[in-house]
């Protein structure tokens, strides 16, 4: 008996191992993607410690863990409703999210249940990745890669936001967004930047009453 329960422990403890460096080279590639995309951070230990969008995306990882076992979904839905509270972030702990994703400041994002959310994805403050419906089918946005969503955005319904996308502040968002475009206005105008001329980030800011 005492053989079986040993064997048990080493076997158990590589898996520990591996889930916990997992977990520690998602932390360190989130650290420095939030280093890269935001100028006032100026060291991994302000934004481990300072950073709200950094730890809400981090306790909904765990979160998402949980929702998706079988007797889970309770006690994630707790943890995220914590989380809302200490964060200001509020995602649902069925969104599912890629890797080296940064929300700035935070406060006011709220991501839906059936959200997907690819690699390499920044949101400002008061986007909402939201639904349209009231049934239970895929009703939140779905966001490809390397896109940018500025403040106060809202994507709304089972919409599909290309690669490399740029969404300007405050604009509206109803319908699939093609890859590599500037999407501005409410309802959101699609524009494609005309490089080299042109730069996508002038693009995003080009509008006053965005900023409204």
């Amino acid at each position: 008996m005492h053989q079986t329960s040993s064997a048990g422990s080493r076997s158990g403890a590589p898996a520990s191992r591996s889930l916990l460096g997992r977990a520690r080279a998602s932390v360190s590639e989130d650290l420095d993607a939030a280093l890269d995309r935001d100028p006032a951070a100026t060291s991994r230990a302000v934004v481990l410690l300072t950073s709200a969008g950094l730890h809400a995306i981090w306790v909904h990882r765990l979160a998402h863990r949980l929702w998706r076992t079988r007797y889970g979904r309770w006690p994630a839905r707790l943890i995220a409703y914590v989380s809302r509270t200490i964060t200001g972030v509020e995602i649902h702990p069925g969104a599912r999210i890629g890797r080296r994703f940064f929300i700035d400041h935070g406060m006011g994002v709220v991501i839906g249940e059936t959200a997907q959310i690819g690699d390499d994805v920044m949101l400002y403050h008061g986007v909402t990745l939201g639904g349209t419906s009231h049934a239970r089918v895929k009703r939140h946005p779905t966001l490809g890669n390397n896109i940018l969503i500025g403040a106060g955005a809202k994507i709304l319904g089972p919409v599909t936001v290309g690669d490399g996308v740029k969404v300007g502040a405050n604009s509206v968002v109803t319908k699939d967004v093609p890859a590599g475009v500037v999407a501005t206005g409410v309802p959101a105008v699609y524009r494609h930047p005309r490089p080299p001329e042109e730069d996508p980030f002038e693009v995003l800011f080009n509008e006053p009453a965005l900023f409204i």
